[in-house]
């Protein structure tokens, strides 16, 4: 395999390279394969990767023997899914709508798919959690809110033995005792690859804001240490403001205008979801600036109007985190039910997109 000389790119090079030679590779459902590696590379793939998310299994596997719940049949079974936002996003859209045609393709019965949404509201994820369970659910799928938290809810289940599958965001309960695994990208890595990105596109020099996610979630965390590590490396970047804007656009649009009046010599944003990153952009063009030129933009997800942005030249870079968990999560289920070994962290690869890329690639975005 040809790796890179370029500096920027070297690392995830030989990272592939050393994954390819560890990875023994089965068919698994809808995905692309799977790697028994411990971590996830960087993905160029085209729109089959994209479309089901391959995935690297890690850590010590929870099988039903273990946990002494009863063996249920997926098919005739009642499935709860507990969504932690609500749905006003590309992520969260994609993201539930993967649960619910994966249920569809195995011939789970609409009626047997029980669906709540949290409203970003942690006491109302619990809540919904306990109803779902109330209302019969022998087996439970959830994206949590926060990473703390939710023990009342994972206690609930327990009680009743049903397995939870955890997909998106890491939650600190113990794997095994309160859920069978969690499915989901590095989000270290995905920090690491934008500040990557970053380095690049800004030639190693300028001042960078950051827009943060919602605090008390893996996510942001990871994403943003990644982010600082990495851009450490280069000594003519340094990050001059960071304030959250909650994964939301409209927030992102707002912190965005308070800091180009506090620090008008921005010259890159990094936002630690798409959606902050395109209010980060309106907010730049209505202020008269030119972003994606003058002030480089990149962030993380991999949305259609990002990568959009990218062709149009309004955008620089967007590191993909894949929302497609329905086939891994209900695999998950699957092996569980069957009496297999199911992991304790599933972490999927991730695409990215740039100029190079993005007008070929925009139709894998979501």
């Amino acid at each position: 395999m040809f790796v890179s000389t370029h500096p920027l790119r070297r690392r995830r090079a030989q990272v592939t390279v050393l994954l390819a030679a560890m990875a023994s590779t089965v068919a698994l459902g809808g995905c692309a394969k799977s790697e028994n590696s411990g971590a996830a590379p960087s993905s160029s793939g085209g729109p089959a990767a994209s479309a089901a998310p391959s995935q690297a299994a890690a850590g010590p596997g929870c099988t039903l023997t273990q946990t002494g719940y009863p063996k249920v049949d997926l098919k005739t079974a009642v499935i709860g899914f507990s969504q932690s936002e609500k749905e006003d996003n590309p992520f969260r859209i994609t993201e539930t709508q993967s649960i619910k045609d994966q249920a569809a393709k195995l011939g789970i019965p609409a009626a047997h798919l029980l669906t709540t949404n949290a409203q970003s509201d942690l006491n109302k994820q619990i809540s919904d959690i306990k109803s779902m369970l109330d209302k019969g659910a022998q087996l439970l799928i959830v994206a949590p809110l926060n990473s703390d938290g939710l023990q009342p809810a994972f206690d609930a289940a327990k009680a009743k033995k049903v397995p939870v599958v955890t997909i998106d965001r890491q939650v600190s309960s113990p794997v095994c005792t309160d859920y069978l695994t969690f499915i989901g990208s590095n989000f270290v890595e995905q920090g690491k690859r934008a500040a990557d990105e970053m380095i690049r596109v800004t030639g190693g020099t300028g001042k960078v804001a950051v827009l943060l996610g919602s605090s008390g979630n893996n996510v942001t965390t990871d994403r943003t240490a990644g982010f600082k590590d990495q851009l450490a490396t280069a000594k003519g970047l340094s990050v001059i403001a960071e304030q959250t804007g909650a994964f939301d656009r409209s927030k992102g649009q707002s912190v965005m205008e308070q800091l180009i009046q506090s620090h008008p010599d921005i010259t890159a944003v990094y936002a630690e979801n798409d959606e902050m990153g395109i209010g980060a952009v309106n907010a730049l063009k209505a202020a008269g600036k030119n972003p994606g030129k003058d002030i480089k933009v990149v962030s993380v997800d991999g949305t259609h109007n990002a990568v959009q942005l990218i062709v149009d030249g309004s955008y620089n870079a967007v590191i993909e985190s894949n929302p497609r968990f329905g086939n891994l999560a209900f695999q998950a289920l699957q092996d569980f039910e069957d009496g297999k070994s199911v992991p304790a962290k599933v972490i999927i690869t991730d695409d990215q997109y740039d100029e190079t890329n993005a007008a070929q690639k925009v139709g894998n975005s979501f």
